[in-house]
């Protein structure tokens, strides 16, 4: 879904369903249309407007809007009688073209106070004026203002550009921190506008869990300052007199500066159903009201709830889950288990399935909800899963795993080879209250697999109970807790599924093809990467592969949307060339992060990335900050260090997770794919952040928001990802002003000020 509808959608979301204005009032807007503004700023404001007009019940009956331009004078757009519908109204905003001309904010306020609110009702209802401007006015607008709140006009003054934040406080309304805003930030703007009206019951919340709360925030604003430099050696001498002086004179210069001025903002928040994140492997996340949602899933997910992989089990098995249902479990830990076993009997049985699941819980003793096959169908499972209390009390888990062997697959436990595999899943959080060595050892001497799921804290007590690190699954959170379904799956069956089990993941190899490497080395670093390859589902919505290879110079093989099946991967992999010379893995590590791991390159938004770098060492001293430089964008980097001797240098590139893998010999590379496939899955659980990398071109800022992200694009750029130039750029600056500085931009070179400028639009 392309990111700017995504963010409409979420965007009328916010502020027409959770936010509605339907009272009978009459709505003004009194928009800057002079040359201090410029065209930009006014196309900001018109935005602005049109967001307000979202949330607003726009007919004859109660909201009225009209529109007013000022510059040198008024001019009205259309009256508040002239349109009776949202689609007219945000139509003429649209088409509203700036006017230019002097700041004549004072001359636009008095033709209100002649004239009235055009086509209003007469303050018979509520009478709002929203003023858009940069608060650098030509005349005297505190008496106007003054004037029309007397009279019982509510004023919100907004602020665009850097505006003068005094004139806009003289112009709004009290409390003036609830009536004061900036258009530079319209979500927020318009959020701040509907929240004050609300206390005033002219708009409504749609739930009543939404609330307006105070936070802080900053007003900037752009000042031209005198800044004192130094002293320089100066003559002085009085007319009439022969006598000159030498004196030391102060040595001045003038720049202009950003301010912040800290302030209270009013704003409604309200619980998203995304807050959460609920889609997997790179869903969207679309809100259907206050606690609904559904996700737009990539293809190989579509169908399956919150684009889980539906893994369905295709091996013959007995599994009991055993649930702990203790007071240092708690009810939430509780709920969550039950959650996960759900989870697990909708995405892993199907009505062929030859898996058969029972259920049982336990405190300080053991009760069997639902023995091992004994259900008529899934829902009848889910249903007794539903029905499962929580019972507190002591965690006596050595007790229930006694009774569980004797009691939990009841009719299903038959001997011989008739028998399928028997598996016991504990699940817990609470340490065990007693001995749980010696029950887990008559467990398993039942030729029962023992597997834990767990949180760390528990972490030790299940590697005793299973009698292996690897049956047990460790969980830090109740999204992670589902993300380990796939691997449980393959702990069920007794052998892991290929690869990271279809997850979301955008992977490059980084292949020293120096001379130190040699061509029969490289080639079996090439073997090495095809058969790592085999392991992973490529196309374009789960996996994409990516080859660099790097000696006398960097050549990128094929990005990560070059290839789309594995296959071509594969081919393409063979094909890579051996380039010789003397390499650099650290301007290798700077090619992947300029020109290969991007958005713009092929790489996607809100999937784990990685890079795995094969090189026997040589040329890795000046790898260090580039190495950095990708993981602090979001892109895990694993070194396999190949030779009899680990270097230096590789050691320092392993960063604080140890990300480093040494391999004897290239002829042993292959020993070391389970290794090298554990950090890769690992790597595709990461929890990821949207704007890392930048999906945003052309030093655009990506700001995350609900689940998504937007595009603020620099100035002579647009579009959702700030892609396409500009057709109209702001107005020309008024005569003797300057460009606007960067932050932290040297002063103007002059002893002197610049020439005071003349008031813009003049």
């Amino acid at each position: 879904m392309p990111s700017s509808l995504l963010l409409e959608v979420l965007f009328i979301f916010l502020f027409s369903g959770v936010m509605q204005c339907s009272a009978a009032v009459d709505l003004l807007f009194l928009i800057d249309g002079s040359h201090s503004v410029g065209k930009g700023s006014f196309e900001r404001s018109k935005h602005f407007a049109i967001t307000v007009c979202d949330a607003l019940d726009i007919n004859p009956e109660r909201v009225r809007v009209g529109a007013m331009q000022f510059s040198s004078t008024p001019r009205l757009e259309f009256p508040l009688d002239a349109l009776s519908s949202q689609q007219e109204v945000k139509a003429k905003i649209k088409r509203m073209v700036f006017k230019g001309g002097r700041t004549e904010t004072g001359l636009a306020l008095k033709y209100l106070l002649r004239q009235g609110f055009p086509g209003g009702r007469n303050a018979s209802v509520p009478q709002i004026l929203v003023v858009v401007t940069d608060g650098q006015s030509q005349g005297h607008l505190a008496l106007p203002a003054k004037q029309l709140k007397e009279r019982g006009v509510t004023i919100f003054a907004v602020g665009v550009r850097f505006p003068r934040w005094e004139e806009l406080h003289t112009l709004a309304s009290e409390p003036r921190e609830r009536h004061v805003l900036t258009a530079e930030q319209v979500e927020d703007a318009t959020n701040g506008l509907l929240s004050a009206l609300s206390a005033s019951a002219l708009c409504t919340a749609a739930s009543p869990d939404c609330e307006v709360q105070p936070h802080p925030c900053e007003h900037k604003t752009l000042e031209t300052v005198r800044e004192l430099v130094g002293s320089a050696r100066c003559w002085r001498g009085s007319r009439g007199s022969k006598a000159v002086l030498a004196a030391v004179c102060p040595f001045s210069s003038w720049k202009r500066v950003y301010r912040s001025h800290h302030s209270t903002c009013y704003r409604t928040t309200c619980p998203g159903a995304c807050d959460s994140q609920p889609c997997q492997n790179g869903g969207t996340c679309i809100p259907e009201g206050l606690d609904k949602y559904h996700c737009l899933c990539p293809p190989a997910f579509r169908g399956e709830a919150n684009c889980a992989p539906k893994l369905s089990l295709e091996c013959r098995i007995d599994v009991l889950f055993l649930l702990a249902s203790s007071a240092g479990t708690t009810p939430e830990g509780f709920l969550r288990a039950k959650a996960f076993v759900k989870r697990f009997v909708q995405v892993s049985l199907s009505e062929d399935s030859r898996t058969r699941v029972g259920v049982a819980w336990y405190s300080g003793e053991l009760a069997v909800a639902v023995p091992v096959g004994e259900y008529r169908d899934v829902p009848a499972l889910l249903e007794s899963l539903d029905s499962l209390p929580f019972r507190g009390g002591a965690t006596l888990t050595g007790s229930a795993l006694r009774q569980a062997v004797e009691q939990g697959f009841g009719s299903a436990a038959r001997t011989g080879q008739d028998r399928p595999r028997r598996v016991l899943v504990l699940l817990t959080e609470s340490p065990s209250q007693d001995e749980v060595a010696s029950p887990a050892r008559h467990a398993r001497a039942q030729e029962l697999l023992l597997l834990g799921v767990g949180t760390e804290a528990v972490r030790a007590e299940l590697e005793e109970i299973t009698g292996s690190p690897k049956h047990v699954l460790v969980y830090t959170g109740p999204r992670d807790l589902f993300h380990r379904i796939p691997e449980l799956q393959g702990k069920l069956c007794g052998q892991p599924r290929p690869g990271c089990q279809a997850r979301s993941l955008d992977l490059l190899f980084l292949l020293d093809a120096s001379i130190s490497v040699g061509p029969e080395n490289f080639a079996q670093m090439q073997s090495f990467v095809r058969s790592l390859t085999l392991q992973f589902d490529v196309n374009p919505d789960v996996t994409q592969v990516g080859l660099v290879v790097y000696g006398g110079r960097v050549r990128t093989a094929f990005g990560l949307d070059t290839h789309l099946t594995r296959a071509a991967v594969l081919l393409a992999t063979s094909q890579a060339p051996y380039l010789g010379g003397v390499g650099s893995a650290g301007t290798a590590l700077l090619h992947v992060y300029d020109k290969v791991m991007t958005v713009q390159r092929g790489a996607r938004p809100g999937v784990p990335k990685a890079v795995v770098l094969l090189t026997g060492g040589m040329g890795a001293e000046d790898a260090a900050v580039p190495v950095q430089k990708l993981r602090n964008n979001g892109v895990s980097v694993l070194v396999v260090g190949v030779g009899p001797v680990l270097r230096e240098a590789l050691r320092r590139l392993a960063g604080p997770q140890d990300s480093l893998i040494h391999v004897a010999s290239y002829a042993d590379l292959r020993y070391h794919q389970d290794e090298l496939l554990a950090w890769i899955c690992a790597e595709a659980r990461r929890p990821v952040s949207l704007c890392k990398p930048s999906p945003c071109l052309h030093e655009g800022t990506c700001i995350l928001r609900n689940g998504s992200y937007r595009c603020e694009c620099r100035d002579g750029w647009q579009g959702p990802h700030c892609g396409k130039r500009s057709l109209r750029g702001d107005a020309p600056k008024a005569r003797g002003s300057h460009p606007e500085p960067a932050e932290g931009q040297q002063p103007y070179p002059s002893q002197q000020p610049p020439r005071r400028p003349g008031r813009p639009g003049h």
